[in-house]
């Protein structure tokens, strides 16, 4: 990897966002260092955080595993029995830009850098928990993502930016590199994006070197090494805009950013604004409440009994063609709902349930219908009735759970290309225009609707089926 004298790190900073490492080693050839140092720099100087000779400055919080020094690198070894471990700054840091560099030497070993860490007495007895850029070589290849330690899990797995997976390289040197900046959290690996989450759980913590726990002695002392770690704390600037999906887990909220994408929000998190009961004009009365910044379905005395659809739906006073729509939403136990798309009306009428490609909200454990249907289409995320949810991978934040929020995303694009996903993961895909979709319909309770999911525009459907059903962050964006 190319280092440069300290006099030009700050210009690579900044001149490596719109160039790859290569290029710009490259191209520095060809600058005086008076060429480059005349553009403006808009960070302040870094500060190193590791000497290089020893762990003064750090200190080890949780877990057993040995950290030492060896050859200018921290080396942390895995180790039977050990719970996960960190070796963390005594230092709190707030805004900042970190680099490290690392290497697994065997593996694959899970890793990490945790930032704006946390380890509270009054917290599960001092257990590390925060933000954490992943270091994940195993086959799903989430080296980047965002994850939650001891806390909420999987903000951002990298399933969300797939271009990203290839971007850590096992067994040689890695450079990660997170940028916090107010609640922008973001990460790199290689110059290559991964990661952006706006979150305002955590404004400030310590940086801290992880080494994962293990389960089996085969694992034991593989040796995970960290160098050339340093920090920027004043004037920074964030990194331009990079074209990865960004996660805003601020309740109602749209950033600037989002804003720049084109994002608005469909709910503003505190009136009926936008929104009127199906087959009417006005918002139904007595089956939604709004309460803590969150919409919610009234649910009825008895979960043993389910109000009749249609009476409580509602639905947006927009009509939608081609979109991205994003939704949190919590289901309580044994709960069922629904988001549809592509809504088809029967104005006037009090009984009639609107026709419309649906998101199903279940939850599968404990709610009967998860049994019927076809082959699993009636399950959670499922397209209803028509295609059945993908399995999911393992993760925290990621299986779906009942009494927990939950993040839901519908893409529908102009082509008629159509994608539900769940938690970050994408778990159905379908062509709403294709032989195999007019397969599906006909072969489903919606044979005999006329155009049924075929429709050019129509409005978003909250479904009111009796359970209480939360929804917030309801956002949505048109596409071309």
């Amino acid at each position: 990897m190319l280092r440069l004298p300290a006099e030009l790190e700050i210009a690579r900073v900044r001149f490596t966002f719109l160039v790859p490492m290569k290029t710009f080693s490259r191209v520095l050839s060809g600058f005086t260092l008076a060429t480059v140092l005349a553009a403006p720099l808009h960070a302040g100087p870094w500060q190193p955080l590791f000497n290089g000779k020893d762990l003064t400055g750090w200190k080890q919080i949780n877990g057993t595993v040995n950290y030492e020094v060896v050859d200018g690198a921290i080396v942390g070894t895995t180790k039977l029995g050990s719970p996960n471990s960190f070796l963390a700054t005594e230092q709190s840091f707030g805004d900042f830009i970190l680099e490290v560099e690392i290497k697994q030497e065997v593996g694959p070993s899970n890793s990490g850098v945790q930032f704006r860490g946390l380890s509270k007495v009054d917290y599960m007895n001092n257990r590390v928990h925060g933000y954490q850029c992943e270091i994940d070589p195993s086959e799903r290849a989430w080296s980047g993502g965002i994850y939650d330690e001891a806390r909420r899990g999987w903000l951002y797995p990298v399933t969300l930016n797939p271009a990203a997976r290839t971007a850590y390289r096992d067994g040689e040197w890695n450079l990660v590199r997170v940028e916090a900046i107010g609640d922008s959290l973001r990460t790199w690996i290689n110059d290559v994006p991964v990661a952006h989450v706006i979150d305002g759980m955590t404004r400030e913590g310590f940086v801290a070197l992880q080494v994962h726990s293990i389960s089996q002695e085969s694992a034991a002392g593989r040796r995970v090494l960290f160098r050339h770690i340093r920090i920027q704390t004043t004037e920074l600037t964030a990194a331009p805009r990079a074209p990865i999906f960004v996660r805003n887990l601020n309740a109602n909220q749209v950033s600037a950013l989002e804003q720049a994408e084109g994002w608005r929000l469909l709910w503003d998190g505190a009136t009926t604004a936008g929104w009127r009961g199906a087959n009417r004009d006005t918002f139904p009365e007595g089956t939604w409440k709004i309460e803590h910044g969150e919409f919610v379905v009234l649910g009825n005395a008895s979960d043993e009994i389910e109000r009749p659809e249609g009476k409580g739906d509602i639905v947006t006073t927009g009509q939608f063609g081609a979109f991205e729509l994003q939704f949190d939403f919590k289901l309580p136990p044994g709960g069922k709902g629904a988001v549809k798309y592509y809504v088809m009306e029967k104005p006037g009428s009090r009984t009639f349930s609107p026709r419309g490609l649906q998101y199903q909200l279940l939850d599968d454990e404990k709610h009967p219908d998860a049994a019927k249907g076809v082959a699993g289409n009636h399950t959670h995320a499922s397209l209803y009735e028509l295609v059945a949810r993908a399995k999911m991978p393992a993760g925290l934040a990621i299986v779906p759970k009942a009494g927990e929020w939950q993040h839901g995303r519908v893409v529908a694009r102009a082509d008629g290309h159509v994608e539900h996903w769940l938690n970050g993961i994408k778990v159905v895909e379908y062509e709403r225009r294709s032989k195999e979709f007019a397969a599906f319909v006909a072969a489903s309770k919606y044979a005999a609707v006329e155009n049924f999911g075929l429709v050019e525009k129509g409005p978003i459907l909250l479904q009111d089926h009796g359970y209480e059903v939360r929804f917030r962050s309801v956002k949505i964006r048109e596409l071309k």
